[in-house]
């Protein structure tokens, strides 16, 4: 799930108790799933209580985490304060010339840097383009399409930030 701040977001009092039904079930899986080998990759950019009933008891059944750079040290502690308090200042001394470092977090209290992988934004859009005869025909969703037409991605452009070893 990406963007979990999306699910919470309700206009309505019938969008509330919708939200509240999704989020339980989400609790649950949680919960419950491990067992039948069901994990949740939930990702967002800030994960608070902010976010509404529901969303730090979600947040309690995610123990294995990931954090990028943050902007400031309560996201850095959102993300990974409630089980490897000692990481949060990791989260807030990535450098932004430092692109796909994060720190991985446990409820072990461990923690470590990672390097998530380096992918360009074309090879990005030619993997979508690859795989996009997989994506199933939903007519409910064909509202929340965009009607921009696709554009062809230039391949051959540089990264804003070119990717550099961790260790150097």
């Amino acid at each position: 799930m990406d963007e979990v701040a999306e699910l919470f977001l309700v206009a309505t009092r019938k969008d509330e108790d919708r939200r509240d039904e999704m989020v339980t079930q989400l609790i649950r899986l949680a919960q419950l799933g491990r067992a039948a080998g069901i994990y949740l990759e939930v990702c967002g950019q800030r994960f608070g209580a902010e976010l509404g009933k529901g969303a730090t008891m979600l947040r309690a059944q995610l123990t294995g985490r990931v954090c990028h750079r943050v902007n400031d040290e309560a996201s850095a502690k959102m993300a990974l304060g409630d089980i490897a308090p000692e990481a949060v200042s990791a989260a807030c001394a990535i450098a932004p010339e430092r692109p796909g470092l994060a720190v991985a977090g446990d409820t072990s209290g461990g923690w470590s840097r990672i390097r998530t992988p380096y992918l360009s934004l074309g090879d990005a859009a030619e993997i979508c383009r690859q795989a996009a005869h997989l994506v199933p025909d939903l007519p409910a969703l064909k509202r929340f399409r965009s009607d921009v037409p696709v554009r062809p991605v230039d391949t051959t452009r540089a990264p804003v930030l070119q990717p550099r070893p961790v260790t150097d």
